[in-house]
């Protein structure tokens, strides 16, 4: 049942830890924080957020969920259905919820909508593959 679980649950989870104060007292302005930053030959200096941190792993996780999305099991359809309950959830607490109408919490939202759709496309598609039809 735990593989059934959408891993990008967990990036949902660390954004509303942040929302709340968990993580530190600014709220969501702790993803605004520089992890790393790196002097670049062109003489322009890169950084790293904690929020592009975030969605660099949300990226991470979305390609194990399009990778869980290639098996053929009764497990899922729950992932499935999990991963649009996941989606409107996001959805609803973008349009509901001050603290989400961030860039990063779009994306976010985003990540999880390519998720929903890719795993029912790549689905019917392995589903198509596996019926044969007898002539």
């Amino acid at each position: 049942m735990l593989a059934s679980i959408p891993l990008l649950i967990l990036p949902f989870a660390l954004y509303n830890l942040a929302m709340t104060g968990a993580l530190g007292a600014g709220g969501v302005a702790v993803f605004e924080e520089t992890v790393t930053s790196l002097a670049m030959l062109s003489g322009a200096t890169w950084r790293m957020s904690v929020g592009d941190l975030l969605i660099v792993g949300s990226l991470v996780l979305l390609f194990v969920e399009i990778l869980k999305a290639t098996r053929t099991s009764a497990k899922t359809l729950v992932d499935h259905i999990l991963s649009m309950v996941l989606f409107i959830v996001f959805l609803v607490e973008f349009l509901l919820a001050a603290g989400a109408a961030t860039d990063v919490f779009f994306i976010l939202m985003a990540i999880s909508f390519i998720d929903v759709i890719a795993g029912f496309t790549i689905s019917m598609r392995t589903a198509g593959r596996d019926v044969s039809i007898g002539l």
